[in-house]
């Protein structure tokens, strides 16, 4: 027997996760690394813009009313979440994310199991949701994945997020760094936060334009600390800072794993990244090309390349 206020329950339920999922996957937009992983989640935001219209169908066709108030409910909760994550990791971020699909996922297959009997209406739409939520599972896995080994994920931290991972780093340096040459360092990072707080209070452009004042300033800093760590013959400080500059793509060209990268041709670069086997190599070469030269192809085969090596770590 079909119980109909259960069903309309989990309507209601996947209508308001709905509303936020679209949400954050417009806010998501201003992180994507390339213009591909934009274009997949402005195309992610109009597919839930759909399966939210398709959910509110149901209701109607199951004599019930859709959430008026949930647009506003849903964009203050997104809102909300993208403002609470600036003080988050951008990994926990990431699995807040996970987490709000995977309960979308679970709920769609918890009304195909209620609509087995009918409404068929219902059930097939249960069935398309698991299927795509499902999708959006394995992707946001990758991305964790990608993110976990230290390679260049499909998304890219927010400007505060970057600050307060940069400031972390500092601030866990090895205490054999002078006084002198915490200050120093730390006088550097400070500025480029406060560069931020200045400029962060819009979204998508305002957080372009702090990105590239924080990048300046956290850069220069992040130069000052290894130079005087190297200075005062703090060798595990220097190589610790040396992998931050490595994963903001600063190294010099002679600290690349690949030779003379620089001067290589599409075809040639390729093929050099092609061999790479490490993550940490993958994302030196990476971060350097796309501050650089932004090579579409050589880009895609380094994301290719570095997906292959994500997922035989996570088998």
């Amino acid at each position: 027997m079909t119980d109909n206020p259960a069903i309309v329950a989990q309507l209601r339920t996947l209508e308001q996760l709905t509303r936020t999922e679209n949400q954050v996957a417009r806010l998501r937009t201003v992180q994507a690394r390339t213009d591909e992983t934009r274009r997949e989640l402005e195309q992610n935001a109009e597919q839930a813009e759909r399966r939210l219209a398709r959910i509110q169908d149901a209701l109607r066709e199951l004599g019930a009313i859709p959430d008026v108030v949930g647009t506003v409910v849903g964009r203050a909760v997104a809102l909300l979440k993208s403002q609470i994550e600036q003080a988050q990791r951008f990994d926990e971020a990431l699995l807040g994310d996970l987490a709000l699909e995977r309960q979308l996922q679970d709920r769609a297959r918890y009304l195909q199991a209620l609509t087995a009997n009918g409404p068929d209406h219902v059930h097939q739409l249960a069935g398309e949701l698991v299927e795509a939520h499902t999708e959006t599972v394995e992707w946001l896995t990758t991305v964790l994945a990608e993110e976990a080994v230290g390679g260049p994920a499909s998304l890219r931290a927010t400007p505060l997020q970057v600050v307060r991972d940069g400031v972390t780093q500092v601030i866990r340096m090895p205490a054999r760094i002078t006084a002198d040459g915490v200050n120093r360092a730390g006088h550097g990072v400070a500025q480029a936060r406060d560069r931020v707080r200045e400029f962060v209070g819009g979204m998508d452009r305002a957080a372009r334009d702090t990105r590239d004042v924080l990048e300046t300033g956290l850069d220069a800093a992040l130069d000052r600390a290894e130079e005087v760590a190297r200075r005062d013959g703090a060798t595990e400080t220097a190589d610790a800072v040396q992998t931050i500059r490595r994963e903001r793509g600063t190294l010099r060209t002679d600290e690349l794993p690949i030779a003379n990268f620089d001067e290589l041709s599409v075809p040639d670069a390729v093929e050099a990244v092609r061999g790479l086997e490490s993550p940490e190599d993958l994302t030196a070469v990476q971060r350097y090309e796309e501050k650089h030269k932004n090579r579409s192809g050589v880009l895609t085969v380094i994301r290719s390349r570095h997906a292959e090596v994500a997922e035989m770590a996570v088998s």
